[in-house]
């Protein structure tokens, strides 16, 4: 560390990306279990965004384990370094001037807490609320039937733990709305946040 020398106080700044793009730039953190709409509601918020004529970039779990972070297992420190790794990658998003949406289970109270961190001012966190029953009932990829037989260890809500957010910015609850009132109360709380 004593040969870097970071260059971060002279380049243009994020304001300067901001109104370039005449947009407000945050890290929009989707949480959640595996199945609880995630990664259906972030495409969802991405399009209408786009369509609105915001610029954004989304991050999901599993594409970044295919790249970026494809060196990472599910043990709680390699879940860890996964979401950290994500968070440092959303914050030059988000210092880039773009809406950054990512859709990560992030299980624990302590990863969404260093996500947080990472990122700072801008954090956004969007708890998608749906029960380990109604996930393991869609079971979208097949991973609940792995994991209750023995298939996939530390398979968060099955044998591996959920924090349930505390206090998130926007709870979402896709167990009793529709997609599409889910996808709506999701656009009316983000845009307010990224009109400039």
């Amino acid at each position: 560390m004593e040969n870097i020398y970071p260059i971060f106080d002279t380049i243009l700044s994020r304001s300067d990306k901001e109104n370039m793009l005449k947009q407000k730039s945050i890290v929009i953190w989707m949480v959640g279990l595996s199945g609880s709409g995630k990664s259906t509601l972030a495409r969802a918020l991405e399009n209408s965004l786009h369509k609105e004529g915001f610029l954004t970039q989304l991050l999901d779990g599993d594409n970044m384990r295919t790249g970026i972070n494809n060196n990472l297992g599910f043990s709680p420190e390699d879940r860890t370094e996964n979401i950290r790794r994500a968070a440092e990658t959303a914050k030059l998003f988000m210092n880039a001037g773009l809406v950054t949406i990512c859709s990560f289970i992030s299980p624990t109270d302590e990863i969404r807490k260093i996500a947080k961190e990472v990122v700072g001012e801008g954090y956004v966190e969007v708890y998608v609320d749906c029960p380990v029953e109604v996930c393991e009932k869609r079971d979208v990829k097949g991973l609940y039937a792995k994991a209750r037989k023995g298939e996939i260890p530390n398979f968060t809500g099955i044998s591996a733990p959920f924090d349930v957010p505390k206090n998130p910015d926007v709870a979402i609850d896709t167990a009793h709305q529709t997609l599409e009132e889910s996808h709506q109360t999701l656009v009316k709380a983000i845009i307010e946040k990224i009109k400039y």
